[in-house]
């Protein structure tokens, strides 16, 4: 007796989709590529339901939609959100893969778009990770990309802020260690410029420090102040006024950022608390980084396996081969912020770290200099450590249960290929 079994690819009818804010475009294909047709709605969400219904007529017999979006986490994530909450399979394809097919042609519209979603999504199905739209995910998400904008930020304040107190205080680095510091911003917001100094004196600035400082600068600090700056003899010029106004309003939002990024870590790690992964009990992992790695891994089971993940952050390597050269690549397409967060954690972990040369991970200090002893280079062990991360993150993650450090000498096995 003969039965007819599809093939998985037969039995479903993909839907790649383009968002934007004001609309949503989708292309309707089979797993030949054939084109079925095309939806164009609003992104309101009373449009979704109408959309449902206009879908039926290109789904195919004997099939199931399956949807592919570039974007989950912004206009296509209320969208991805309702499928999902109706049962439907969305994944999440990677947009350098789609920029990949639509290099092909020279046009580019959203109906475009839409399509080359599509034929990666049939092209790279068991490859792309499920897209699940929770709302705890995308909320630690905002709050990290909130925080990640002011940090930014206030690497542009601090640049400005530099430019304009080498103008007036030529020595100005030897006064303090940071011009963040406490103690710093508030003698350059009383003192913006030297003339601000002309009457003041040792004593009465020794105490200005001492209190700003909080007790940690005296008598020392207030006179290499006053001796340099009548050494260097900066001069007041045209418009000096406004030039001190400059420096004060730089500082006022330096003390806004700083307060704001306080606040900000208060709320995420209020938020982790919602979330079963003890990231922070493996060593070199603290609660920021451990907010940043969940908000771009997201709910962990969207990936089959560790080496789902490390293709995903692009740390597993891809290969290059050409007749008798086969070579071992980095791998460009994966997630580039997480990418990121891991080589920043394999950095920090086997790098002696302050004036002390304290080791943050002992463990991968080992494993990293293993791998160099092995022949390979630094940036390649560096990645051999960003690969048992993954592992390691993998496994924290998936059963949820702390990270048991090994003792040092314990070198961790190769991960399979």
């Amino acid at each position: 007796m003969q039965t007819n079994i599809l093939h998985p690819e037969l039995s479903r009818t993909y839907v790649g989709c383009d968002s934007h804010q004001n609309t949503h475009t989708f292309v309707f294909l089979t797993c030949f590529h054939k084109k079925l047709g095309e939806i164009t709605i609003g992104s309101a969400p009373s449009e979704f339901p109408k959309f449902l219904k206009q879908a039926k007529k290109y789904l195919q017999p004997n099939t199931k939609f399956v949807f592919g979006f570039e974007d989950v986490t912004a206009y296509g994530r209320a969208f991805v959100k309702f499928l999902v909450g109706k049962g439907y399979l969305v994944k999440h394809v990677n947009a350098v893969l789609v920029a990949g097919v639509r290099s092909t042609t020279l046009h580019k519209t959203d109906s475009h778009d839409a399509e080359c979603c599509a034929k990666v999504l049939i092209n790279e199905f068991d490859k792309l990770p499920i897209a699940t739209p929770q709302d705890k995910y995308w909320t630690l998400s905002t709050l990290v990309t909130r925080r990640n904008g002011i940090t930014k930020n206030n690497v542009g304040v601090k640049n400005s802020l530099h430019h304009l107190l080498a103008e007036n205080y030529p020595h100005y680095k030897t006064f303090f260690s940071s011009v963040m510091r406490d103690s710093a911003l508030a003698f350059y917001e009383k003192y913006p410029a030297p003339h601000y100094l002309e009457n003041v004196t040792e004593q009465e600035l020794t105490e200005f420090l001492h209190t700003a400082s909080k007790g940690r600068l005296s008598t020392t600090k207030a006179n290499l102040i006053l001796s340099t700056v009548k050494c260097d003899q900066v001069q007041t010029t045209e418009f000096q006024e406004t030039r001190d106004f400059n420096i004060r309003s730089l500082i006022r939002q330096v003390r806004s950022n700083l307060a704001e990024l306080v606040a900000i870590d208060q709320e995420i790690e209020k938020l982790l608390t919602h979330f079963d992964y003890p990231l922070t009990t493996i060593k070199g992992i603290d609660t920021l980084t451990s907010a940043k790695l969940i908000a771009e891994i997201g709910d962990i089971r969207r990936f089959k396996n560790a080496k789902a993940l490390a293709k995903y952050a692009g740390v597993a390597p891809v290969t290059y081969a050409s007749g008798m050269t086969k070579l071992q690549m980095a791998n460009e397409r994966g997630n580039r912020k997480l990418n990121e967060i891991f080589y920043r954690i394999a950095l920090t972990s086997v790098m002696p770290m302050g004036t002390s040369k304290a080791l943050i991970n002992p463990i991968f200090y080992e494993y990293y200099h293993k791998k160099i002893s092995e022949g390979k280079l630094k940036n390649q062990a560096l990645k051999c450590v960003q690969r048992r991360l993954v592992n390691i993150i993998f496994s924290v993650m998936r059963h949820k249960r702390p990270y048991i450090n090994p003792s040092l000498g314990y070198i961790p096995q190769e991960e399979a290929a």
